[in-house]
């Protein structure tokens, strides 16, 4: 039989399913509209369609690293409460989509949902369906990074039970046992101080040219003469990328080192050379914007159903 625009225009606004669902339902029950709505339910995706406009801004970062470190992978998956993201089903979820990514050559998130779940028949948007309608809650694929370089090493650090994860990157011939405890002390003072860059050689000149122009506004405005306004923003400036290079950073254990003479000083103890050339840092729900709606109007809003 065929399937007209219509019959899925119809099938979309009764279920609020996507079109290549209500398409793909309509074909596999040969038109017939109600048990397209059955089909539909039962997989889940009139539930998880409902529920899509749902900010889902809580949720796990978790990763998976090969037992040699040469391999990482780091996702993020939201649910809309923190609740959710402390349930056993949610976790393992979420470790084992970590797994799929590292194990896989999946490049975005769209081919990571239309790709096979881990051991299943079933796409992982479809198993992600499933959990919505079973769980009751949006929850949502965000993000995902992976480390696959040569002659590197990756060590990884999880803070506050999935909040933050942090991902580096290290370029040496020490194993991963010998560089796990200094590369767990960079992902930790990533966790903490969330540097946009490594060192100065990445800071891009954009970037530069916009704090210049703030740092002078700032000095003039201060009423400092002209003459000495352009040694001033020079040093202020100089501060300011020390702030957010991690390489340039005061080490968090011990201040009177940087994390350059830190890693090289560690380097040295174990006489193999070791060099920070990556890093990624996933926050849950950063820059998400959450909804802040009234707890009495909410109600209302359940008691009109």
């Amino acid at each position: 039989m065929e399937i007209s625009a219509s019959m899925v225009k119809e099938l979309r606004e009764k279920t609020g399913a996507g079109m290549m669902d209500c398409k793909k339902a309509l074909q596999e029950t040969e038109g017939d509209m109600e048990k397209a709505i059955d089909l539909l339910r039962e997989k889940g995706l009139a539930k998880a369609a409902k529920k899509s406009d749902r900010v889902a801004s809580e949720g796990l970062v978790d990763m998976c690293i090969s037992e040699d470190g040469t391999k990482a992978a780091i996702v993020e998956v939201n649910s809309e409460t923190d609740f959710v993201a402390k349930n056993a089903e949610f976790k393992t979820f979420v470790s084992d989509v970590a797994g799929m990514v590292l194990s896989s050559n999946v490049a975005t998130v769209e081919e990571l949902l239309a790709s096979n779940f881990a051991g299943s028949a079933e796409t992982v948007q479809e198993t992600l369906n499933s959990k919505i309608a079973t769980i009751g809650e949006n929850m949502n694929i965000r993000r995902f990074a992976k480390f696959e370089g040569q002659g590197t090493r990756t060590v990884g650090y999880i803070h506050g039970a999935g909040k933050i994860g942090v991902l580096v990157e290290l370029k040496t011939d020490a194993s991963a046992a010998e560089v796990a405890e200094v590369g767990k002390d960079v992902a930790m003072q990533i966790a903490a101080m969330n540097p946009k860059y490594i060192s100065r050689n990445d800071v891009d000149q954009e970037y530069l040219e916009h704090e210049k122009q703030i740092l002078t506004q700032q000095a003039l405005n201060e009423g400092k003469p002209a003459e000495i306004v352009e040694k001033m923003v020079v040093g202020r400036l100089n501060k300011q990328i020390n702030e957010v290079c991690v390489l340039e950073q005061s080490f968090v254990k011990n201040p009177d080192v940087t994390i350059a003479k830190y890693i090289d000083a560690e380097a040295k103890k174990l006489g193999k050379s070791i060099e920070l050339v990556n890093m990624v840092r996933f926050e849950v729900g950063e820059g998400i914007e959450k909804k802040s709606e009234d707890f009495a109007e909410e109600v209302a809003k359940q008691l009109k159903k």
